[in-house]
């Protein structure tokens, strides 16, 4: 194994020191806890956004903490939920008066934490309520979920549901939106490499040196198919096709071409351009695209799509100011 780590067990606590290292005027710890806060936490009279999940998807989710996208994310080990009593932390931490808002990924830990930690906090007397994002379209079921999985299309409902409550929505308001947003974004992904959690030190999975999986998850579930490695274009329509056949995206579409950890800007910008090409064949505009890292499983070499229709509210939303470190607009 060849990581740039001191110790193992202690990978998540370095991360989230850098993090705020690198970000001391907008982020600051929870103490005792792996939860990581806006620095002006809690705001008073705004409904709070709380995510999270297993650590090794970077920058989701600390990265989206800023004015415009979350107020805090809970920062479970690799690629292991966190516990109710961190998520609990992280929604009194947040707490401004008017609710807090769990964005939840669709893998059966997190749901079950952070819906358990949603009950607590509500016998405090907080009101909160949440979404469950299952965006992939690869599989129904996998060994981490009943149903389908939630990727990278997260990173459209931190964004729009943040936005919607920095402007001051309700908490109904919030939730009715990133609903809206999880109805409309569909993923699929695939991956050339595995990678290896470090307290583990070996691959998650194999692929042989000239095979890739088309619907990988981002913990190394099976996807639907594993082959040779083909194209880009043939990847791209491979992902593409099979998002398109799942909804109509017919009108205005916000794209997301996401890497997985070891992908170069390059590919994914090569596989950009196919899939701008399939959108214009299906008459489908795109309103916007992102290409980049924005969801990723450590090391792991592929890359994921993600199409979201959008309206005239979405598109508000989407392009409201943001200071996320990684979503900075």
């Amino acid at each position: 194994m060849k990581k740039i780590i001191n110790d193992p067990n202690q990978v998540v606590q370095d991360m989230i020191d850098g993090l705020i290292m690198a970000n001391p005027a907008t982020l600051k710890q929870v103490p005792e806890t792996f939860v990581v806060a806006r620095e002006d936490a809690p705001v008073q009279g705004k409904v709070a956004l709380v995510s999270g999940g297993g650590s090794g998807h970077e920058p989701a989710h600390a990265g989206y903490i800023g004015k415009g996208v979350l107020d805090a994310a809970v920062c479970g080990e690799v690629f292991t939920s966190p516990t109710p009593d961190q998520v609990l932390e992280a929604i009194r931490a947040v707490d401004g008066g008017a609710g807090v808002f769990l964005v939840i990924k669709n893998y059966t830990g997190d749901v079950l934490n952070f819906e358990m930690a949603q009950e607590l906090a509500e016998a405090e007397g907080i009101k909160v309520s949440h979404v469950i994002v299952n965006d992939d379209v690869a599989v129904e079921d996998s060994s981490f979920t009943t149903g389908r999985r939630g990727i990278a299309g997260t990173v459209f409902v931190h964004k729009i549901a943040g936005a919607k409550a920095e402007a001051g929505g309700s908490l109904e308001e919030v939730q009715a939106v990133a609903e809206k947003v999880v109805a409309n974004v569909r993923s699929m992904g695939m991956a050339l490499t595995p990678c290896i959690v470090p307290a583990a030190g070996t691959p998650s999975f194999e692929l042989e040196e000239d095979e890739m999986e088309i619907g990988m998850g981002i913990h190394g579930e099976p996807g639907i198919n594993r082959g040779s490695i083909t194209s880009a274009d043939e990847i791209a329509i491979a992902l593409t096709d099979k998002i398109l056949a799942d909804y109509d995206f017919s009108g205005e579409v916000a794209v997301l071409v996401n890497g997985l950890g070891a992908t170069p800007a390059m590919e994914l910008y090569i596989l950009n351009k196919k899939i701008h090409q399939i959108l214009e064949e299906q008459g489908i505009n795109v309103y916007k695209t992102f290409v980049g890292e924005y969801m990723t499983s450590l090391e792991m070499a592929g890359c994921s799509v993600s199409l979201l229709k959008v309206d005239d509210e979405l598109k508000e939303l989407l392009d409201a100011a943001s200071e996320a470190p990684a979503f900075r607009i």
